[in-house]
């Protein structure tokens, strides 16, 4: 084992060499630390390694790149079925941000883990996946601004107070498909998000993180202000 991660530590080494196109690259953890949080996190819902089968989730081997929900012989949720069809697919930027917080990135997931939001653990961690990858010597390390979680917004952001009035009165595109009851017929449910997960999804689309053109579309025609208000006017609803 050891030998295994001494390759990869020169690989590692290999592209941290300065080139054109990754000279400000950076290494994404350490991979042997990283074992022992996929074990402590991990290991009791998925497999990973030779012979690595599906467990109450899907085995985790060649994930780098995978587009999600892509394992044939595994049941998803209907929420990251639907993700996977439009595009996600598990790069280190959204593995980053789906472990952080799971239900920030696909809003519905059936993964009950409530995420890992220490960013050093999280990196290790995926540097421990890189391992079980396709060719782990030819995935570029990650630019520093790719290890950030799904999308960085300001306190001063996230503490803006929406007007559940004005939130009303913009839900009006939003009601054209998510349904006010909750009910979840084929568009995922938004009523009773938490504010905060609904404000870091909108951000999502906004920065085109989230793959999904028409949400992209809606979201970068919305200010901070409204995105807050949509935000205090669906949690509302499910009071």
């Amino acid at each position: 084992m050891k030998g295994q991660f001494l390759s990869i530590s020169l690989c590692i080494g290999a592209l941290l060499a300065p080139t054109s196109a990754f000279a400000q690259a950076i290494a994404i953890g350490d991979a042997e630390a990283g074992a022992d949080v996929y074990r402590r996190e991990c290991a009791s819902c998925h497999q990973i390694g030779e012979g690595a089968t599906h467990r109450i989730g899907p085995h985790l081997n060649h994930i780098f790149d995978r587009g999600a929900a892509s394992h044939d012989d595994f049941r998803y949720s209907g929420a990251l079925e639907r993700q996977g069809r439009d595009g996600l697919t598990w790069d280190l930027r959204r593995l980053h941000a789906y472990i952080e917080n799971p239900r920030a990135l696909v809003s519905g997931t059936r993964m009950s883990y409530r995420g890992l939001k220490d960013e050093e653990r999280r990196s290790d961690l995926i540097a421990y996946l890189r391992v079980f990858s396709d060719q782990p010597q030819n995935i570029p390390e990650a630019a520093p601004t790719a290890l950030r979680p799904e999308i960085e917004l300001s306190p001063e952001i996230l503490a803006i107070v929406g007007d559940v009035e004005y939130g009303e009165y913009l839900s009006q595109e939003c009601a054209t498909c998510h349904q006010r009851s909750g009910a979840n017929e084929g568009i995922p449910g938004i009523v009773g998000w938490p504010e905060e997960d609904f404000v870091v999804a909108m951000h999502a689309y906004k920065e085109k993180l989230r793959p999904h053109e028409v949400m992209q579309t809606i979201a970068a025609r919305l200010g901070e202000e409204e995105i807050a208000a949509l935000a205090a006017y669906f949690a509302e609803l499910d009071e």
